[in-house]
């Protein structure tokens, strides 16, 4: 079975070529094994050694934020109403955020540190647009160019979401 390689939509919305689907063509299933246990055992294999190194790596780098960081540069960077820690939270959020359990309690402690509500909802809206595994299937879909302006535009779109708060 063979993609359109430009969908409707994207043809009506981009006068250039937004999205790239050449190449997508449905492959053989690997689930091929007999015994459901030893087919689900791959799986997990599969997945593990697909992402278990970036999850390693992000409780990495939250485990050395909340030990190293002080509460004194946490607010100096993300403290107050200002529009530079938002943008740092936004910026922050990309490489950083892991998933929404694991920020979660890192939030609650640079909360009580003194990071503003507008930071924090800067990285948790940065952090889930930008998670690696989104990341990699919007890249393979869109291209360098696009993926480029996805990034920067979800930094904007979080960094005055991020403002409003502070605002509001």
């Amino acid at each position: 079975m063979r993609l359109r390689s430009r969908p409707a939509c994207a043809s009506f919305l981009q006068r250039e070529r937004f999205f790239c689907f050449d190449g997508f063509e449905v492959s053989a299933s690997r689930d091929t094994h007999p015994n459901l246990l030893i087919r689900y055992l791959l799986n997990f294999w599969r997945n593990i050694r697909a992402t278990g190194l970036y999850f390693i790596l992000g409780i990495l780098l939250s485990a050395l934020f909340q030990r190293y960081i002080s509460q004194d540069a946490v607010a100096a960077v993300f403290g107050g109403n200002e529009a530079w820690g938002v943008l740092m939270a936004a910026t922050i959020g990309v490489p950083l955020y892991a998933c929404g359990g694991g920020t979660i309690p890192l939030l609650q402690g640079w909360l009580a540190d003194g990071m503003s509500l507008g930071s924090a909802a800067a990285f948790m809206i940065t952090g889930p647009a930008t998670k690696i595994t989104n990341l990699g299937a919007l890249k393979i879909a869109m291209g360098w160019k696009h993926f480029a302006r996805y990034l920067l535009f979800v930094m904007g779109f979080s960094f005055i979401c991020g403002l409003i708060v502070n605002i509001v």
